[in-house]
């Protein structure tokens, strides 16, 4: 699947099209994707690192505002590429209708990805604002610096999710996703304490996952910690993106196009 044959015009008008849809839900969306970090960094926070103190050699809030975030990004792009985009695929007859014109389904993956990647965006964008105000980021001249980072976390969620997606016969399939990948990544991956904190085997499990290779992006940006291979991180990040892209279109193309 060759990545620069796509039309950037056409990825433009699924993700605008996908824009305006949102709009008209946009409290319902907003309240969805920031209540479940907010009430994390607000219960956890201030709650659970009264008794902690410090992790990492940091505040728990500051250590635990950058996980949060990590993590929403990684659920609003998930969330979308599964329910959202499946929707639009199969009951909506959405995408079809995309297909009618001169849109090709890759295009059209690419779209929804961008998209997926948008909200997290979004959503972590006003999670990091609030973080700020409780007291989770320590330096902000770096924490500004996370705003990009956060779309390309959205970018290696929503590939994946959209290959899930693209075999899913229906919507109860995504629980499967959700209980062997996206909770052991939230609960394994350095969103509440360190990796190193675990069995060595599940540490060398959770360095092949996004979410890990996140965070460690991330809480240097907003802490005072070193940034560690930042390349290492930022490449893993990418391929999640690329090859889910990569799969997921011919996947949707192969379901779509008989």
């Amino acid at each position: 699947m060759d990545i620069l044959t796509l039309n950037p015009r056409h990825i433009w008008a699924v993700w605008y099209r996908n824009y305006l849809v949102w709009r008209k839900l946009i409290v319902a969306s907003m309240l969805g994707n920031f209540g479940d970090p907010f009430l994390y960094l607000l219960g956890l926070g201030y709650g659970l690192g009264m008794y902690i103190g410090e992790m990492g050699g940091i505040p728990y809030m500051a250590y635990l505002a950058s996980g949060i975030l990590c993590s929403s990004a990684m659920n609003t792009a998930t969330f979308e590429g599964l329910y959202s985009a499946f929707t639009r695929m199969n009951h909506q007859g959405t995408w079809e209708g995309m297909l009618a014109t001169p849109v090709r389904v890759q295009e059209v993956v690419a779209g929804e990805i961008v998209w997926a990647a948008s909200k997290s965006l979004i959503s972590g964008t006003a999670i990091l604002l609030v973080a700020g105000i409780l007291g989770g980021v320590q330096d902000w001249s770096t924490a500004w610096m996370a705003v990009p980072v956060i779309m390309l976390i959205g970018l290696a969620f929503a590939g994946p999710a959209l290959v899930i997606c693209a075999i899913a016969p229906s919507y109860d399939f995504f629980m499967y996703y959700f209980t062997l990948v996206v909770t052991p990544m939230f609960l394994f991956c350095g969103v509440f304490y360190p990796v190193d904190a675990l069995p060595e085997f599940v540490q060398w499990f959770a360095q092949v996952l996004p979410l890990t290779h996140a965070v460690q992006l991330i809480r240097p940006l907003l802490t005072e910690l070193p940034l560690v291979n930042p390349l290492l991180h930022i490449s893993v990040l990418l391929a999640y993106a690329l090859v889910g892209y990569a799969i997921a279109a011919n996947l949707a193309r192969k379901k779509l196009i008989r």
